[in-house]
């Protein structure tokens, strides 16, 4: 395993961290399940685990909280808050009524006083960026968070909140955690050279892209990952966008194949070869997923095999840019663009 430095923190992460979408429900994973995969993921060199409280509904808080009791000084430990946790209106978004309560929340699940990233899930619209910096800034100073992070966030809105700290004097986003893979390579073009220019650590998420680059994935067979079932429309081989993905992967399990790596190495590899990236996150959803992707740990891709992957997705191309994360909300409502 190698380890980076987590933006200008200080703290040394391993280039594969572990993500606990999958524990639970999402995923179907049991606690001894969970628990193993932990295990096994740090005893593998890892040590940063992320997870959020939306995953399953909190249930993906406590099992991790449980499978990390006896250790936890030795894990970088992360979550997220912002997204929906039910119907009330108000528990959800960056405010301060919600991020203080919520964080309360997350901290009793996962059995801790302390996380050491707090990060927002997705960019809330609806609130400033100095009301929710002025709170995390407040929770910092009360130790119950160490650092704070964003996710999924837009490049200007990056930028936006580093300057709302800088002249408020709030505590700033130290990472940022993008959607990254060599499928979907649009944060190249605005979202990697601003957290670079701001000295960000970056936590890259699904870059497997969502199954795609698992190796499961292939023509002729049939899809049925779990990922597959749950957004069939992202795997729908009637889509234009899907088959010009499947035709992508075809050519670069050629590439892996050449190489002598799997898809998986190749995928992985590639992600944590950017210089803007601190760690890729992977969500196995059981010990044989893990432990393929743990085979990727100290891959390093030599100059040709990037080339060779620039010639099938040009860099900073989104092969499916309908499934961006960080698209402006005026340009999916259009009474935002028209009123």
């Amino acid at each position: 395993m190698q380890y980076r430095t987590l933006g200008r923190t200080g703290v040394q992460i391993s280039t594969l961290a572990l993500g606990a979408m999958n524990f639970g429900a999402i995923g179907r994973t049991t606690q001894d399940e969970v628990t193993a995969i932990v295990d096994t993921a740090l005893a593998g060199g890892i040590n940063l685990i992320d997870t959020a409280d939306m995953y399953s509904g909190g249930e993906s808080e406590k099992m991790v909280g449980k499978a990390i009791a006896s250790r936890r000084e030795d894990i970088v430990l992360a979550t997220k808050a912002s997204m929906p946790m039910g119907d009330e209106r108000n528990h959800q978004g960056a405010s301060r009524r919600w991020l203080v309560t919520e964080l309360d929340n997350s901290l009793r699940r996962l059995g801790v006083d302390h996380v050491d990233l707090y990060q927002i899930h997705r960019w809330d619209p609806k609130t400033s960026d100095e009301e929710t910096l002025s709170a995390l800034t407040d929770l910092q100073r009360a130790g119950k968070i160490r650092y704070l992070g964003s996710s999924t966030f837009p490049a200007y809105r990056i930028v936006q909140a580093q300057w709302a700290a800088r002249e408020h004097r709030f505590s700033r986003y130290v990472t940022e955690q993008p959607s990254y893979s060599i499928l979907q390579r649009g944060v190249e073009t605005h979202v990697l050279p601003v957290t670079e220019e701001y000295g960000m650590g970056v936590l890259a998420w699904s870059p497997l892209a969502s199954g795609w680059l698992s190796g499961a994935i292939r023509e002729g067979r049939e899809i049925s990952t779990n990922r597959s079932g749950v957004l069939p429309q992202r795997f729908d081989l009637t889509r234009p966008s899907n088959r010009v993905r499947l035709e992508a992967v075809e050519r670069l399990a050629k590439v892996a194949d050449q190489a002598g790596l799997s898809l998986i190495q190749l995928a992985l590899g590639f992600v944590v070869a950017h210089p803007g990236v601190t760690s890729a996150i992977i969500g196995p959803r059981t010990l044989e997923h893990l432990e393929s992707q743990l085979a990727a740990a100290d891959t390093v891709l030599p100059a040709d095999v990037l080339d060779a992957i620039d010639g099938i997705v040009a860099p900073g191309t989104d092969l499916a840019p309908e499934e961006k994360h960080d698209t402006p909300p005026a340009l999916l409502d259009a009474s935002l663009r028209r009123r």
